[in-house]
């Protein structure tokens, strides 16, 4: 199978790692972290002038029409600088969502002027668009008479989201999408950093006024369109891991060559050449498997798309434990120091491992799915 990407591919890859080494460097991104928003419109507005928030929209609503392939290099590319802004949620997993929910029914207008009005706005960096999806424990969020009440959980990027995608169950019983204006009557929003650093948010509804944007829920139609927008998010936050994991061990080996121990580097010792040796081959099993979830995460085959997947999370959950761990017990007590980046790969990675359903999670479904196949 030929993994190898064209010269446009690697190009916009380039630019990337170029404008993560530039313009987000680590004194950047702390100060960034640090601030009361947690994220940067200005950053967010580069990123738009750069082209990187048009890749997954399609040209016809003023983006790239590029796919999952070109979102992991970029993603990959974000890695070693761990992007605080909300590219996941609103670049990724926010326009898979809308051509798929509001193009389930060919010449629905309603459909095609919510399309026509969001998509090229994210595309220019004029508006975040995230997905409330995971409720509250007990307090699923309902629909009633164009209103929303109940509870969405951890919403990722929610704080600065200028629109709320939320999914509601309906009163056939079914799921509807909704979007909510987050400053509306009847909702209440707590923002909170996460433990990588990222920001997430806790949502109240109560009776808050809601636009439905999906065709209706025939044959689930749109919790089947949320699954596969998840599916295309998981990918990329597949590719994201290993650039992070790479980053990582790049880092781990500049300072097993210049940390000195009985007058020589500790790189020279032999066990820990064997760690290094298990940390580059867990690597490059993660890079394979992320092309894997690449290829495979826009297919309509929901068991074998997903089987993929859950393969491709288990293999990279494994890798950035190893090599998180690993990493930092080889730089020592100062690995854990905020003024290292290693400290904010190795919470980063931690995060991952549990994101989208952690390492175990995915292992039982791969075993459910392959039994059933």
């Amino acid at each position: 199978m030929n993994f190898d990407f064209n010269e446009e591919q690697m190009a916009l890859q380039d630019t990337v790692r170029r404008f993560i080494a530039k313009d987000y460097t680590f004194e950047k991104r702390r100060a960034i972290r640090d601030s009361v928003a947690g994220w940067s419109r200005e950053i967010w507005q580069s990123l738009a002038d750069l082209g990187v928030l048009a890749l997954n929209i399609d040209e016809e609503h003023g983006g790239l029409g590029y796919g999952p392939q070109e979102a992991g290099l970029v993603m990959d590319a974000f890695g070693a600088g761990l992007l605080l802004e909300p590219y996941l949620a609103g670049a990724v997993i926010a326009p898979a969502l809308i051509r798929r929910t509001t193009s389930a029914v060919p010449g629905d207008t309603a459909a095609h002027n919510f399309q026509e009005e969001w998509l090229p706005k994210i595309a220019a960096g004029k508006a975040i668009v995230v997905l409330a999806h995971a409720d509250a424990r007990g307090t699923a969020v309902t629909e009633a008479n164009g209103k929303l009440s109940g509870r969405k959980a951890v919403v990722a990027h929610g704080g600065c989201a200028d629109l709320l995608l939320v999914s509601a169950r309906t009163a056939d019983g079914g799921t509807g999408l909704f979007a909510v204006t987050p400053g509306a009557e009847g909702v209440a929003l707590h923002d909170y950093p996460t433990l990588d650093g990222q920001r997430a948010a806790d949502i109240i509804f109560d009776k808050a006024p809601a636009q439905r944007v999906d065709a209706g829920d025939t044959a689930n139609a749109t919790q089947h369109a949320i699954e596969a927008a998840l599916d295309i998010g998981l990918a990329a936050l597949c590719a994201e891991a290993v650039g992070i994991m790479e980053a990582t061990i790049a880092a781990t080996t500049d300072y097993l060559k210049t940390r000195q121990q009985f007058g020589q580097p500790i790189g020279r010792f032999q066990a820990l050449q064997h760690r290094m040796a298990d940390m580059l081959l867990h690597l490059e099993q993660a890079r394979s498997m992320s092309y894997l979830a690449a290829m495979h995460c826009t297919s309509e085959d929901t068991t074998a798309r997903q089987r993929s997947l859950s393969a491709a999370k288990v293999t990279i959950g494994q890798a950035c434990r190893f090599i998180a761990q690993n990493a930092v017990q080889l730089h020592g007590g100062m690995g854990m120091t905020d003024e290292l980046m290693l400290s904010h790969w190795f919470k980063r990675l931690t995060a991952i491992e549990m994101s989208f359903g952690d390492t175990d999670m995915h292992l039982q479904r791969f075993a459910r799915l392959s039994r059933a196949a």
